[in-house]
């Protein structure tokens, strides 16, 4: 037997089909319509209202159909987890590693992922980041227009795929993130307008409707959400969650939503008993996000540092399209370094007005830092990555800043390697008309940029999403075999290294030569010097710094007499001796 449940506020009449049968539900408090009806893990189910036709359950556990198809029960409590001692990790000591399972081998599934958790534990990684598998449509995507937002994807393995894979980064030692998307749901299999005021008018998002979360109905819309995501740490043994763009979640209330997921999470890690943390996108600049709920904020463990990542990209490709306009100078590195934001209150002329605010108080394992991401490479016309904008030697000076960094490093899939693959934006939409909706879309949208569209991937061929699959050839040839050595010792002297770790930003100074293109950073006992100019540079080392090189990215960086030389596009890290 099992009980259903479902919210439909607008109903005059429920049921659900299950075993080749219809039965009746009866409306409860709240609207919560529910029945006890004769059913088992793995029957297809499907809810009626006032008679129509069938439609998923909104906490649909599985959609082995897709997004279209009935909903299946699940057992969560059947699954053989073998992680009983898995105690998670603090996020300060994290390495993260956000990875994309569809292309992140030829199989783009979550048992084919399995096979390279070895890489990543060799890599120095401690922590996958999934980008979203919540059910979306078709069998390819990025996973950012999920609808069913309880069932992993149906493509990827399914809801046993994916304890397959969080159980098997446990035996590695790697916690697991996932990425969630509450600031809207796609259009394709969005059925939840059928059953209640899931979305609001009241306000907009780049992507249509907001959700309601401070409108009539919107306590039921909130404990869904809420739900959902404790329901990926306590069901699917996830270890934290990446909110995608809060940004774009508007909520008036007198308790944000952020700090209500927050809260809730902080309960079940304690009831777990493991560590469970909660991570935000967002491009405020707004430290009320992290900061403690005792001094105002919300209380989230950390958030990605967008401006560390724009300042060191235009850095390092000279681009200054976009918000790539406000950035520039290594003085923006630098400062970056020092506080996360660039923007911390002063005017954006990429916005036309001031933007941001310090982070006053906070430590800057708060904040995670990266170069490359599945936003920054996937949101580019033809999906470059910076080893393709910029050149080895400057990837290299890109990975010694980001794992040097106070930081929480996050790295992006293939990074590790300087991956030729692109990766590009891709769809599978059933719907012919917003397919070519979204092809025709992106190409006006960089058409604006000069390109000519016929150079524009078609986001719906399969051809843009077999692209972008890694090459796991590729990290044996020359020149990726460098890269990835670079990347292997660089994250060996972070986690050697203790002033390396994230944290502190008193312990740290940050001065550059904008003319002669140097910047030096000091981490305590640890000096990092790169040169982004044309010309080798001298970079004089003074008292108190150490005279021995640990790490070069060129055999030409040289130190004596009190000196540092440095070839162009390149980054030396200067350390005490291992006693």
């Amino acid at each position: 037997m099992h009980r259903f449940e479902v919210w439909a506020p607008h109903a005059a009449r429920v049921e659900v089909a299950v075993r080749g049968a219809r039965h009746p539900l009866v409306r409860g408090a709240d609207d919560v319509w529910a029945a006890t009806v004769d059913a088992a893990p793995g029957d297809d189910y499907a809810f009626h209202l006032d008679g129509g036709p069938p439609l998923p359950d909104p906490r649909s556990p599985w959609q082995p159909a897709g997004v279209h198809g009935p909903s299946r029960l699940v057992d969560h409590a059947a699954f053989p987890w073998t992680d009983a001692g898995w105690r998670g990790a603090p996020l300060a000591h994290a390495v993260l590693y956000e990875l994309h399972v569809g292309t992140f081998t030829p199989d783009g599934t979550f048992e084919a992922a399995i096979v390279r958790l070895p890489h990543l534990v060799d890599l120095g990684v401690t922590a996958v980041e999934l980008l979203p598998v919540a059910e979306f449509p078709g069998t390819r995507g990025w996973g950012y227009d999920g609808v069913d937002l309880f069932a992993p994807h149906h493509a990827y393995g399914g809801p046993a795929g994916l304890k397959r894979l969080v159980d098997a980064c446990h035996a590695h030692g790697l916690a697991v993130v996932m990425d969630v998307v509450y600031n809207h749901l796609g259009p394709d299999g969005n059925y939840l307008p059928s059953y209640g005021p899931y979305f609001t008018d009241r306000h907009r998002t780049p992507w249509g409707e907001a959700v309601n979360f401070d409108g009539p109905g919107s306590d039921q819309v909130r404990g869904f959400v809420v739900e959902n995501a404790t329901m990926w740490l306590r069901d699917y043994h996830g270890d934290g969650l990446r909110l995608d763009a809060v940004h774009a979640i508007v909520d008036t209330s007198a308790r944000h939503v952020l700090e209500e997921i927050a809260v809730a999470v902080g309960r079940l890690a304690a009831h777990l008993g493991r560590t469970c943390w909660v991570i935000a996108e967002s491009d405020l600049n707004d430290p009320r996000l992290v900061r403690a709920r005792e001094a105002g904020g919300y209380g989230l463990d950390a958030q990605w540092s967008d401006d560390f990542h724009h300042a060191l990209h235009a850095v390092l490709t000279g681009e200054r399209d976009g918000y790539y306009a406000d950035f520039g100078r290594l003085a923006d590195v630098a400062t970056a370094l020092r506080q996360a934001y660039v923007y911390a209150g002063r005017r954006s002329r990429h916005r036309g007005r001031r933007h941001g605010r310090p982070p006053i108080g906070l430590d800057a394992d708060r904040f995670l830092g990266f170069v490359q991401n599945h936003d920054q490479v996937g949101n580019r016309a033809t999906g470059e990555r910076l080893s393709m904008l910029a050149g080895v030697g400057r990837q290299k000076v890109a990975a010694a800043l980001v794992l040097t960094a106070p930081f929480v490093p996050l790295l992006f899939q293939g990074e590790e390697w300087g991956a030729r693959t692109p990766f590009l934006y891709f769809t599978d939409h059933g719907d012919p008309a917003l397919a070519a909706a979204v092809r025709d879309g992106r190409r006006r949208e960089f058409a604006a940029f000069g390109w000519a569209p016929e150079r524009i991937p078609d986001p719906q061929a399969d051809e843009t999403w077999r692209r972008s699959r890694l090459d796991w050839a590729e990290p044996a040839r020359p020149p990726h075999a460098e890269v990835l050595a670079w990347y292997r010792a660089l994250l060996r002297l972070r986690r050697d290294t203790p002033a390396l770790g994230a944290g502190r930003w008193d312990e740290l100074r940050a001065a550059c030569d904008e003319r002669a293109g140097t910047l030096v950073v000091d981490r305590g006992p640890v000096t990092i010097a790169a040169n982004v100019g044309r010309a080798p540079a001298t970079v004089p080392l003074g008292p108190g710094r150490p005279a021995a090189i640990r790490l070069a990215s060129d055999p030409a960086c040289t130190c004596d007499a009190g000196s540092l030389r440095l070839p162009p596009d390149s980054v030396a890290i200067l350390a005490p001796p291992d006693r």
